[in-house]
């Protein structure tokens, strides 16, 4: 199998790594990156617990082939919180309870931290439709909508 030299930025570090022509995204940063914040759960795109940003854009990773991230930058659930100090986003999910067996909790914080970057005072209606691609299996959703208010609140 055919091999690519794949250079990105991933949570601000330079990457250059070779790797498979079928790898995807989400094998790339959890095998080969040790980005192993970003879970894998449905695998086709639909749970949201791998979503990640790419070039500031909220994807799906197991849905992206590793060779479309050549030249972006990416930022993982291990990005966020900047020299150790949590952002407000992370602070409300704790505050608020906004997380609970926490499998979806990194693609829930990534998803409402794209959001909060498009909307940063988002209605009730907005960020129940942003966040309509990140499943919670055990009904955290309240607590969740909580923190993105609280952490709207605090920009």
């Amino acid at each position: 199998m055919s091999t690519h030299r794949l250079r990105f930025k991933l949570n601000g570090a330079d990457r250059d790594l070779e790797v498979p022509a079928d790898r995807l995204l989400i094998d790339l940063l959890r095998e080969d990156c040790g980005a192993t914040g970003t879970k894998l759960g449905c695998g086709i795109g639909v749970c949201g617990a791998c979503s990640v940003l790419v070039d500031g854009e909220l994807v799906s990773a197991c849905l992206v082939p590793a060779v479309f991230v050549d030249a972006t930058a990416i930022v993982t659930v291990e990005g966020l919180a900047r020299d150790g100090a949590l952002t407000p986003l992370q602070d409300s999910f704790i505050r608020e309870g906004g997380f609970q067996c926490g499998i979806c909790t990194p693609g829930q914080l990534i998803a409402a931290t794209a959001l909060l970057g498009e909307h940063p005072r988002p209605t009730r209606d907005e960020v129940r439709s942003w966040m309509m691609g990140n499943i919670c299996r055990c009904t955290g959703y309240y607590g969740i909508e909580r923190a993105i208010d609280r952490a709207a609140g605090a920009r």
